[in-house]
């Protein structure tokens, strides 16, 4: 495969990069200092000709790809119908056809409802809003090192300042934090043994802060992701959700990251074998195109009256379209199994440098969620953010699109299209394997 480099950004490049300074403000974030031009699959070509493995998915927007030809061709087809009527003005099938699908794929032996909106951060918007309507409570808690947004309320249950919150208060009162597992950090305490105080914890929470009677939801990431592919125990997920129904609280999953595909399940809430009563939705749910979901128990669902929720764009047809043609796709590929096999071969690729190289602290994934966290030592345990961004840059100069996540950004998160080829993938890891066996050798 060829990935030969020129310098990035090349002239096409430069010249687009400087406009981009003048005309867009400089808070948007971007991991590579260049322009796309062209995309199919795994693979990204800028607009200086520079071909490039993706391994970053659009932040995990990509689990089918760029560009997948069932999507493309649902597209092609609804806009020649109608583009946007609004919902609101006039119905249209693909919304209740997704929503019928959605209520069928997704955990829960128990009548579902489900409805649309634009992003992730409005899907735990609307979230929030449906429980408080429902228990008439006004608390929400959420989990350190989570995130779960941009805007107010998401931003407030989020938990990383910089670069997501300095600045920006007050937040949404009624907001409380939990403490996350993160076994990796843990030095005194076995698995079992964190578990049991964290859970502890919990129920001491309403005690010390808010009364359970006050609280209206939980709200988790399965696997959370920005926080750097921290992976709970099923004890612990099952602990909380258990602690939920003793009181009456309701139990959101946000699946937004880990949804359709990504952890080796359709949903990351089979692997700790619960049943949300919410669940948001968003990222690859359409293959790029704008669109997110809450779903949950019919009757909650229901809470808000007529009018109460929803939004002009909110469940455009063209997002119900590829939502469906992507469900298709992720089923008739077998991706489930796909990111089960990628995340296998990432674990067999990577796990042996935890031994030879002092700099790699762990290496972890459930399916093909995927994370190397990268320290100063193993003994202390410090987290490396310089290594990481040392690794990212030769990486990309080599042709590798690769992200960093973490509250300390020092972990590398892989969120490889689940429908990449053998090749691009062992091509991407070997890539990425070297790649830091320099940076290590460079800081012995």
């Amino acid at each position: 495969m060829d990935l030969t480099r020129r310098t990035i950004p090349g002239p096409l490049g430069e010249e687009l990069l400087t406009r981009k300074n003048q005309a867009v403000p400089r808070g948007p974030f971007h991991t590579l200092p260049t322009f796309i031009k062209e995309a199919k699959g795994a693979i990204v070509v800028d607009v200086d000709g520079n071909k490039y493995i993706d391994f970053a998915g659009a932040i995990g927007s990509l689990n089918v790809g760029h560009c997948p030809p069932k999507v493309i061709a649902a597209l092609k087809e609804q806009i020649e119908q109608y583009i946007h009527p609004c919902f609101h003005v006039m119905m249209y099938e693909p919304y209740i056809e997704l929503a019928e699908k959605l209520n069928t794929i997704t955990p829960g032996h128990f009548p579902k409802k489900t409805f649309f909106l634009n992003s992730g951060a409005e899907a735990v918007e609307n979230a929030i809003k449906i429980a408080r309507k429902f228990t008439k409570r006004k608390a929400i808690i959420s989990f350190e090192r989570g995130f779960h947004g941009r805007t107010y309320m998401s931003m407030s249950l989020t938990s990383k300042v910089k670069p997501y919150k300095n600045g920006f208060g007050p937040f949404v009162p009624e907001t409380y934090k939990l403490p996350f597992p993160y076994y990796y950090y843990e030095n005194r305490l076995t698995k079992e043994e964190l578990d049991e105080r964290l859970l502890k914890n919990f129920r001491e929470l309403f005690i010390r802060e808010v009364p359970a009677n006050e609280v209206a939801a939980v709200i988790m990431e399965l696997v959370q992701g920005e926080g750097g592919f921290v992976i709970p125990s099923k004890k612990f997920v099952q602990g909380v959700k258990e602690i939920c129904e003793e009181n009456g609280i309701l139990f959101i999953a946000d699946e937004i990251q880990t949804g359709f595909a990504r952890t080796g399940k359709m949903f990351a809430s089979e692997h700790f074998s619960i049943e949300p009563d919410l669940m948001t939705m968003s990222k690859s749910i359409a293959a790029g195109i704008p669109i997110s979901a809450v779903t949950g128990r019919a009757d909650i669902m229901d809470a808000p009256e007529v009018g109460e929720i929803g939004g002009t764009y909110g469940g455009s047809p063209l997002g119900c379209v590829a939502a469906l043609a992507v469900i298709e796709t992720i089923e008739e590929q077998q991706l489930v199994k796909r990111a089960e096999a990628i995340g296998e071969k990432f674990f067999t690729t990577f796990k042996a440098l935890e031994d030879r190289i002092k700099q790699v602290g762990e290496v972890r994934h459930l399916g093909a969620m995927c994370a190397i966290e990268f320290v100063q030592d193993k003994e202390s345990k410090v987290p490396n953010k310089q290594f990481v961004q040392q690794v990212m840059a030769k990486a990309h100069e080599r042709g590798l699109i690769i992200m960093s996540a973490g509250l300390y950004s020092n972990i590398i998160r892989l969120l490889t299209p689940l429908i990449i080829k053998e090749e691009e993938l062992e091509k991407g890891f070997a890539i990425l394997k070297e790649t830091i066996e320099e940076v290590a050798g460079m800081e012995k």
